[in-house]
């Protein structure tokens, strides 16, 4: 890949085991509501017994493109701020699967998720790389490099979960991120997203099963649902998901606002990397 890896150590020793949660929603314009309705669901998830917890793209704000832009905060803004918080108060690993990151251009933004830790500490964030500009019909017309500005870096982070690979929604159609990710040294992927319902209803299992298969990695998919309204995205496919390193779907919302929760065995993660080691097969001469 061209891009440069960004990895950050965060802990020394990997638990063998633990319980993930992605969650499901229907985010608008309105922020507040937004909010509230996330909260509510990442509660749910931590009283479930979930150690990470992983939110869609586009959390707090889906709306207008060029309000999304006048509303774009800075990493140690009130957003990042509200979801420190929460990570802090539950105690847990928390993904804010994407909100809008103020840049240095004042017509553009970053589409950026950021992982915090127990302590509220910001622990990696990533800048989504490719951008969805497609015009398929009246309802999938999106040129998201309009209003967004693409991240450079391809973001992999240790933790005591294992080693995270980052993703954002429109990557998932991009093989050779993961594969950057996967030579990082990555154990589970995350793909937070608001995939359309027109592509999602034919290609979202697809591509997500086969980017678990072709990397042995865990997936969690957080997704967005439903219409938002507001001139943004008409509607999302939803379907979060998280699927294990054989391509199995260990749990899924098939419909409305939910959460997905599944025990996440890296002792099963290596013996499916033992029992078929792709990685040292992989060819040089190609």
């Amino acid at each position: 890949a061209a891009h440069n890896v960004q990895m950050r150590p965060t802990a020394d020793t990997a638990m063998t085991s633990f319980r993930a949660a992605v969650i499901q929603m229907t985010s608008t314009g309105d922020e507040s509501r937004n909010l509230e309705i996330v909260e509510s669901l990442v509660r749910e998830a931590a009283a479930h017994g979930a150690d990470l917890v992983c939110t869609p793209e586009n959390t707090n704000f889906l709306g207008s493109h060029y309000e999304k832009v006048r509303r774009a905060e800075a990493l140690t803004g009130p957003t990042c701020n509200f979801f420190a918080g929460l990570a802090r108060e539950l105690e847990i690993h928390l993904l804010l699967g994407s909100f809008n990151e103020r840049s240095n251009d004042s017509t553009r933004c970053f589409n950026t998720s950021v992982l915090f830790g127990p302590d509220g500490e910001l622990l990696a964030k990533y800048r989504k790389i490719h951008l969805f500009d497609v015009d398929l019909s009246d309802e999938v017309r999106f040129f998201e490099s309009a209003t967004v500005k693409p991240g450079t870096e391809v973001v992999a982070v240790d933790t005591a979960f294992g080693c995270l690979g980052f993703s954002i929604c429109y990557d998932l159609r991009f093989p050779e991120l993961y594969r950057s990710l996967r030579t990082a040294g990555a154990d589970i992927l995350t793909v937070p997203s608001a995939f359309t319902k027109t592509t999602g209803t034919d290609h979202w299992h697809l591509l997500l099963r086969a980017r678990a298969i072709e990397n042995q990695c865990f997936v969690l998919a957080p997704a967005q649902i439903g219409k938002h309204g507001d001139g943004g995205l008409k509607e999302s496919y939803g379907h979060a998901m998280i699927i294990d390193p054989w391509g199995r779907i260990l749990d899924e919302v098939t419909a409305g606002m939910g959460i997905a929760t599944a025990m996440i065995d890296l002792q099963y993660l290596a013996e499916v990397r033992g029992s078929m080691p792709v990685e040292s097969h992989r060819s040089n001469s190609i």
